[in-house]
């Protein structure tokens, strides 16, 4: 109950200051209720299969505080059972006198992206999880709906091939094969920890309880990829598709790299190698990641994670990627920089008020 009772703190400090397979919704969840308690993107071992990201612009037209309002009631009204789904902001949801994250700015193109400017950021984020793409497909419609003035900038579809949960953290596999998740934290409270603002770290007080998500529409090179042995791929990797390390340690335990210094094992280029040189110091961060396949020419990875610090978490982990021997199989073409506000509805009133000389009362 340790995380629980840091998650109550947490939002009390905030309002003073493809295939499922045989898994199942429930066990995903693991079915406590301090999961179902968790906030919708942290929600279970494992995120459920099926997703939908839709990011929009504000019109002009409409009040902003208006929009914010119902962007969020239509959120709340479909999160929860077999969805999970959060509303977060992208930098220009802000008007010129709210105070937004301190981090938060368009996201930057980085070594290697070619960004589409249709195909990136955004002044809203709906990110929309199910245990059915139908199920997900209605949702977001049933948002949209709400919100017939605004226009899509755009929206991608997901799936978690293989989801499960093991030994406290999600899993599923890649269009590369492999299988992503083990570098989570397994426990609650390091979740909590890496992904969620606490007072003290500088930033606005509305914003306690929430976390910066980053997402990056990374399309991958599935044909050139198939085309080298397995071998080479998990020297590229720099695990095995198991996910056991290249020295044969177990993928529940920590790689000894210091033991290997030459990179004759794991070579010093492998992106496991390059994203977290020492693993005794992970990044801070959660990867809630989903496949997209628009055709044979178009397949990727919605890369998702959450941090409470973005410079401290993804920043640092895109800055060491560079010069790895996976990037030229990958290319990002979209994605962005967002924040998930934290539970509840009194983010909405500190950031509503410098829109307009009356409170809103949400959900009236």
């Amino acid at each position: 109950m340790t995380s629980r009772r840091r998650l109550l703190k947490i939002s009390a400090a905030a309002a003073g200051a493809g295939s499922f397979g045989a898994v199942g919704a429930a066990a995903l969840f693991e079915g406590t209720r301090e999961r179902q308690e968790a906030p919708a993107h942290l929600r279970g071992a494992a995120p459920l299969p099926y997703a939908q990201v839709i990011s929009i612009d504000l019109a002009p037209s409409c009040g902003r505080a208006d929009t914010l309002r119902t962007a969020h009631r239509a959120i709340t009204e479909i999160d929860g059972g077999d969805l999970a789904a959060w509303l977060a902001l992208g930098p220009n949801a802000f008007s010129a006198q709210a105070t937004r994250p301190r981090h938060l700015t368009e996201m930057p193109s980085f070594m290697g992206d070619v960004l589409d400017p249709d195909e990136s950021h955004g002044d809203l984020l709906f990110h929309i999880t199910g245990s059915s793409s139908r199920s997900v497909g209605q949702a977001v419609e049933q948002v949209l709906s709400a919100l017939p003035e605004q226009r899509v900038r755009w929206r991608l579809d997901g799936s978690r091939p293989e989801n499960r949960a093991e030994h406290g953290r999600g899993l599923s596999r890649n269009p590369f094969h492999f299988t992503e998740g083990y570098a989570n934290p397994a426990t609650e409270t390091e979740i909590t920890d890496r992904t969620t603002v606490t007072a003290g770290q500088g930033e606005p007080s509305w914003a306690v309880g929430g976390s910066y998500q980053v997402i990056r529409i990374i399309r991958l090179a599935t044909d050139f990829w198939d085309r080298d042995t397995l071998d080479e791929q998990e020297r590229i990797i720099g695990r095995h598709r198991d996910g056991r390390w290249l020295d044969g340690t177990p993928s529940t335990e920590r790689a000894v790299f210091a033991s290997d210094p030459q990179g004759r094992t794991t070579p010093l280029d492998a992106h496991v190698r390059r994203a977290v040189p020492d693993r005794r110091n992970p990044p801070p961060l959660i990867r809630r990641s989903y496949n997209y396949d628009r055709g044979p020419d178009d397949q990727g990875l919605i890369f998702s994670c959450f941090q409470a610090d973005l410079q401290k978490g993804f920043e640092t982990v895109q800055r060491r990627l560079r010069g790895e021997a996976m990037a030229k199989y990958t290319l990002t073409t979209g994605g962005g920089y967002f924040f998930v506000p934290p539970p509840g509805n009194t983010w909405l009133h500190a950031i509503a008020e410098c829109d307009s000389p009356t409170s809103i009362g949400v959900g009236s």
